[in-house]
């Protein structure tokens, strides 16, 4: 493992320079668009946040303040981190209108615990169970989601009957390598963490074909852009911690923007220096929009990615039940592989 890379924003960003922005229609001007969902619509990973008394973690870099002001619609932000799809339905669907024009939405990925699957396994193998972590979540993604997601889906069409609607699907977060070095994921973790994501998004693309609506893969556009790839798109481990395993600006304006904009508005959706400026001036008045929910949006606590901690009492429970000596890293990193090993053959004889 190396020391954990954290590449500054600006750099990022500098993939934008080349991109031309399309003149919005005129017929589009104003139109009503929702932003419905959890953090990876929210803009959790960004790290810059509106100040609307929450804790959903709303940022202008998030892909649906892009599209909106990639094309001049009215947005509507209320995609929140942490949001389950009860959530969504108890929270966000009043925002919807008979004239409602453009809906977007992400969402399962906490009803599948996914942050806490990645907590599991970002432990050294001696002190967790990544592969019962990722069966349960599993089991949740194919015996239970199919059923949220239609109530969900038929609340949205019955209270946005013309809306186009585009679900968007979760990017798969690992390239097969850690290059940080306070977590343990191996290469075979990283592999049914990625597996466990696509499991998701053929769940949730079934689903959104059955209701009538888009859906958009991200997998694809992240190729190559995953935690420790060169250009990442998606955020290791990160300071502040919230902002993990998340799309970063360029995540948003390079992967989602693109890919959700074309889906939503049948036209390409660029994202320029332009394009961030308006987005950036439209802070204030999202501030305020958002601030109006704050009651209820404060009932949504978002989960967070929780660091593993060799010192803790349990920690030391466990090395002295494996051997380890955890002063010494190559113990640690010894028993992590003796014991991810174990765990994944008693997988394979069930």
């Amino acid at each position: 493992m190396t020391i954990p890379r954290f590449r500054p924003a600006l750099a990022a960003l500098a993939l934008l320079a080349a991109v031309v922005l399309p003149a919005p229609p005129a017929s589009a001007a104003g139109a009503s668009y929702v932003a419905l969902g959890d953090s990876y619509s929210s803009g959790t990973g960004t790290r810059a946040y509106l100040a609307d008394g929450t804790a959903c973690q709303r940022s202008v870099y998030a892909y649906p303040s892009l599209i909106a002001s990639a094309r001049g619609y009215a947005l509507n932000l209320r995609a929140c981190s942490g949001a389950t799809i009860s959530d969504v339905a108890a929270t966000q669907l009043g925002a919807l209108t008979p004239t409602t024009a453009y809906v977007s939405l992400s969402v399962g990925g906490n009803d599948a615990a996914f942050v806490s699957v990645l907590t599991e396994c970002a432990k050294p193998a001696w002190m967790s169970n990544c592969t019962a972590a990722v069966d349960r979540a599993q089991a949740i993604i194919t015996d239970q989601l199919p059923g949220r997601l239609a109530s969900l889906y038929g609340q949205i069409r019955a209270r946005a009957p013309r809306a186009a609607v585009t679900i968007a699907g979760y990017p798969r977060i690992f390239n097969g390598e850690d290059c940080n070095a306070a977590t343990w994921f191996s290469p075979a973790e990283e592999s049914r963490l990625n597996a466990m994501a696509d499991l998701l998004n053929r769940t949730t693309a079934a689903a959104a074909a059955t209701a009538g609506f888009a859906f958009r893969d991200p997998a694809p556009a992240f190729t190559g852009h995953a935690v420790c790839d060169d250009v990442e798109w998606l955020n290791g481990l990160s300071s502040p911690i919230s902002d993990s395993y998340h799309p970063n600006r360029t995540g948003h304006a390079s992967g989602y923007a693109p890919l959700m904009g074309a889906a939503l508005t049948g036209a390409s959706v660029a994202v320029t220096r332009e394009t961030l400026q308006s987005a950036e001036a439209a802070a204030p008045a999202l501030t305020e929009q958002q601030a109006a929910y704050s009651a209820t949006d404060r009932r949504i606590r978002p989960e967070e990615f929780v660091l593993p901690d060799l010192k803790s009492r349990s920690a030391r429970a466990a090395a002295a039940r494996a051997g380890v000596d955890l002063a010494d890293p190559a113990s640690i990193a010894r028993a992590d592989r003796a014991a991810e090993a174990a765990q994944a053959a008693q997988a394979r004889e069930r």
